[in-house]
């Protein structure tokens, strides 16, 4: 099939044309329809397999020309550097029309985004928080969402954006289309569906235990941090077979602790994103990455989900995924759009565990290589490495969290309250021998009369 059969208009084949875009990839195909329909749609698929044309080329094609200000289309991503990748796509596919499109998120002066907000849209793109702050001021107004669209939405669920995701819902039209994209069923995903989707049509395609075939994967057993440094050295020094590495490590300050390493050998080839850095700092290290200015970027799970970086070389898990989902996540940014792709992990004796969960979920083995003789093999290790010490009359004891503090202390029978509903007034003044209320006029003259 080809993008012709899919009965386009003449300015999205010119826009495909300029992409260089001919065949579309199967969820394209598949979903194009069920969107076009207006039916409430699910999409499983993996990253990598052009979602976001998925959803998009059947919306521009029906979305007819239109002054009013306020948008037709809401497309809800989870980070912001996704606002910013949907954005640049949807542009490029609206090249030959005359769609308004904007993106907004946190972490920038709302007060712009409110005045381009007010200036008219038809297409909006934006992180749960950012659109929510923006609706509650008034100045975004969703009444006239036709169409919503959540995509990555199982890392959205992850972040914790559920019951922002709750309230948008609740304050946007009920007659609107919902299509959704994720990467993983899970059953908080399930559930979102169940709750806010009307009968929508499934469409699977590449499902997260599917490795992609045009991906090569190897993996390397190596004992320690320092001993995986001096591995990732070694492989990085071949500038000419790895040219464009994405490297994946499981948590921020590992992120900062691996680039301190590296800063030194490869300064300016080295790049880092994750949440702690600035807005700024993370776009700019997405760009210079893409760009081919700079050669590595080390990145955690969370930051590089749904970034489309072409021509990716090798994606290197530093750290083994502890979900096996996040693996297929990770080889997912090479071998893009049906070009090769290589992936390689590294795996400590505690990572054994998660290298059986990702080969028992795709089914396959990942060829074991013996590390090269050259690189040094150290014995050095960093804190979370070394074993604990427990003195042995002196054991150290977990804290428990539901314990009571030290300021803690069960009330006297004489403070402790009891809820005794009506009859509260009366064992008061049975207590302390005078009524409740003051000033009772009838208590004060049987006083007086004693």
């Amino acid at each position: 099939m080809s993008f012709q059969d899919l009965n386009l208009n003449t300015p999205l084949y010119n826009a495909l044309d300029d992409l260089g875009f001919t065949t579309p990839t199967p969820i394209q195909e598949q979903a194009f329809n069920v969107v076009s329909s207006g039916k409430d749609m699910v999409g499983i698929a993996q990253t990598g397999t052009g979602k976001t044309f998925a959803y998009m080329l059947p919306i521009i094609k029906n979305l007819k020309y239109s002054t009013q200000e306020n948008p037709r289309v809401l497309v809800l991503v989870p980070t912001r550097e996704l606002v910013v990748q949907v954005v640049d796509e949807i542009e490029k596919l609206s090249k030959y029309t005359n769609n308004r499109i904007l993106g907004v998120y946190g972490g920038t002066n709302i007060n712009t985004q409110k005045q381009a907000v007010a200036e008219g849209i038809d297409i909006l793109v934006a992180t749960p928080g950012r659109l929510y702050d923006l609706a509650l001021s008034r100045v975004l107004q969703l009444k006239s969402i036709q169409k919503l669209v959540i995509d990555e939405v199982d890392v959205m669920l992850d972040l914790g954006f559920r019951h922002q995701l709750i309230n948008i819902f609740d304050i946007l039209p009920t007659r609107r289309q919902n299509i959704m994209f994720s990467a993983t069923m899970t059953q908080d995903v399930d559930t979102l569906i169940s709750d806010f989707f009307k009968s929508p049509e499934r469409v699977s395609i590449a499902v997260s235990g599917t490795p992609l075939e045009n991906i090569s994967q190897t993996r390397y057993n190596v004992p320690n941090f320092y001993t995986k440094v001096n591995l990732l050295t070694h492989l990085l020094n071949d500038t000419e077979t790895f040219n464009k590495v994405l490297v994946f490590v499981a948590f921020k300050r590992m992120a900062d602790r691996l680039f301190e390493k590296l800063d030194t050998i490869f300064h300016d080839e080295l790049c880092v994103i994750h949440s702690n850095k600035t807005q700024n700092y993370r776009l700019r290290s997405i760009e210079q990455f893409r760009n081919g200015e700079n050669r590595i970027l080390i990145a955690t799970d969370v930051m590089a989900r749904g970034l489309d970086i072409d021509n990716v070389s090798h994606v290197i898990n530093f750290d083994t995924p502890l979900y096996p989902e996040n693996y297929m996540h990770r080889i997912g940014r090479t071998g893009r759009a049906e070009r090769e792709g290589k992936s390689i992990v590294f795996s400590t004796k505690t990572e054994q565990e998660s290298i059986e969960d990702i080969e028992s979920l795709m089914n396959m083995e990942i060829p074991l290589l013996e590390i090269p003789p050259i690189v040094e093999v150290s014995t050095e290790l960093i804190e979370e490495e070394r074993p604990q010490i427990k003195e042995r009359n002196n054991p150290t004891k977990r804290k428990d969290e539901d314990a009571p503090g030290p300021a803690f202390h069960e009330k006297s029978e004489k403070n402790s309250k009891e809820n005794l509903g009506g009859s509260y007034k009366f064992k008061i003044a049975a207590k302390y021998k005078k009524p409740k209320t003051r000033g009772d006029k009838n208590y004060n003259k049987r006083n007086k009369r004693k």
